[in-house]
């Protein structure tokens, strides 16, 4: 079954995207977090495999998200705490759904960091969390933006999107890397050895901190997987949220 679900967020309705296996209940829900700029379009394949594998799948658009995000909220009032506050909102609605054994979380790039914070802050609702290249990075990249006194634009251009000084604002107001210790459960991180976005470096550190983390390096891989690597990130991550989710 699969339906269209709209859930109350950060500055409006969320839109997202629900794959429920017939049949099966109760089953494991990954919740799956797009990147800076996008939307739940980005990763329909995983989607699609997940659900294949057995899983139930909420894909859906932050909001503020992304040009083309079917959310309510501008980018220009998107940050990663908004974010955050968008991802918990969508975890409080499916904990305690009788449809879910157990809440997962997949995230990409800046997803990936919202489900690392996220994940910490409320690390009994969910039994696994998959990070792939998380962009820890956003937090240097914003304290890069700052002027002389310490302010930030009224707005700054990043890869092509206008953000306001907010998103910088609450990039730097406080380390992830403190907090990501706190959720105990099994993390799997994979990143692309050659993405110039994000330096392997700061996953490295990531799974060093992580009390339970495993991290897989993606040989010739950039910012984002493609052609059999893709798949076989795909591979690794259902048979990852299979061991820990059943």
């Amino acid at each position: 079954m699969t339906e269209e679900l709209r859930i109350r967020g950060s500055m409006g309705d969320i839109y997202g995207v629900l794959t429920v296996p017939e049949g099966k209940e109760p089953v494991p829900l990954i919740i799956l977090s797009h990147g800076f700029g996008g939307n739940h379009l980005g990763q329909q394949d995983y989607a699609a495999y997940f659900a294949k594998e057995g899983f139930a799948t909420y894909n859906f658009d932050f909001c503020g998200g992304g040009g083309d995000s079917k959310s309510a909220g501008s980018m220009l009032e998107m940050t990663v705490l908004t974010e955050a506050e968008d991802l918990g909102a969508i975890a409080e609605r499916f904990q305690g759904d009788a449809r879910f054994s157990c809440l997962l979380l997949w995230g990409a790039s800046q997803g990936g960091f919202v489900s690392a914070l996220t994940s910490a802050a409320c690390p009994e609702r969910f039994r696994a969390v998959v990070l792939e290249f998380p962009a820890i990075v956003l937090q240097d990249d914003a304290r890069k933006r700052a002027n002389p006194d310490g302010s930030f634009p009224e707005q700054s251009t990043v890869m092509g999107w206008t953000i306001s000084h907010k998103y910088n604002e609450a990039a730097v107001s406080f380390e992830l890397y403190e907090k990501i210790g706190n959720y105990p459960g099994p993390v799997l991180i994979l990143h692309g050895d050659q993405d110039s976005i994000v330096p392997l470096r700061y996953s490295e550190k990531a799974r060093e901190i992580y009390p339970q983390a495993e991290l897989v390096i993606m040989p010739g891989q950039g910012h984002g997987f493609t052609g059999e690597s893709r798949l076989s990130a795909m591979k690794q991550e259902a048979a990852f949220f299979a061991r820990y989710s059943r």
